[in-house]
């Protein structure tokens, strides 16, 4: 019932927004800002880019309210519009990163949290060490399927990719960190655990 509700508020905050409402618009920037912004950082190393990318997002998105397609999610639509933003950009400045450094995967709650546990911590750094090692489009695949909650589709959608290959650049991701993990741990537990 909670998640029709919450589908039932996205499509109404849109139609809100789409109409003129700043105060909806207000609160989809409030909502979204921050993990956009988290999420830019993972495609492109260059934080000033990823300010741009996303101010110029809310400004084309306020100047062509009108002519924007309906959805039910706003998230899906925020982060497949800030890729694309993102890599016009990066395009047009003729800059080319990898994904930086990952910033931190946690908040500060969540982190007394697992200090609480001293040995999943060291088992979630060990996992965030190896995550930098993957190659970037299986770590954006990873990152979006475990840590947004993405939908396979909706990461195919996100990533330009069907969803097949989503599936299989999971996969291999897995593969991989199972490999750097060893056989004793489980991978899947440890991301559902995020």
């Amino acid at each position: 019932m909670a998640c029709k509700e919450s589908v039932t508020h996205e499509i109404d905050l849109w139609k809100r927004f789409k109409k003129g409402d700043e105060d909806a618009f207000a609160a989809i920037y409030e909502q979204y800002v921050g993990i956009l912004y988290n999420y830019g950082c993972h495609i492109v190393a260059d934080t000033f880019l990823v300010q741009d990318a996303i101010q110029d997002l809310f400004v084309d998105l306020w100047r062509m309210r009108q002519n924007l397609s309906d959805t039910t999610s706003i998230k899906f639509y925020l982060f497949r519009a800030l890729r694309r933003k993102l890599h016009q950009l990066v395009k047009a400045e003729q800059i080319f990163t990898k994904f930086p450094t990952l910033t931190p995967l946690f908040t500060p709650a969540q982190e007394t949290e697992f200090m609480a546990n001293e040995a999943s911590a060291e088992m979630l750094q060990i996992l965030q060490n190896h995550l930098k090692t993957l190659p970037p489009r299986q770590f954006e695949a990873i990152r979006l399927r475990f840590f947004e909650d993405f939908k396979f589709e909706e990461i195919a959608s996100i990533m330009d990719m069907n969803e097949q290959s989503v599936r299989n650049l999971i996969q291999r991701a897995i593969l991989k960190l199972r490999k750097l993990f060893g056989s004793s741990v489980c991978i899947f537990s440890l991301l559902f655990f995020l």
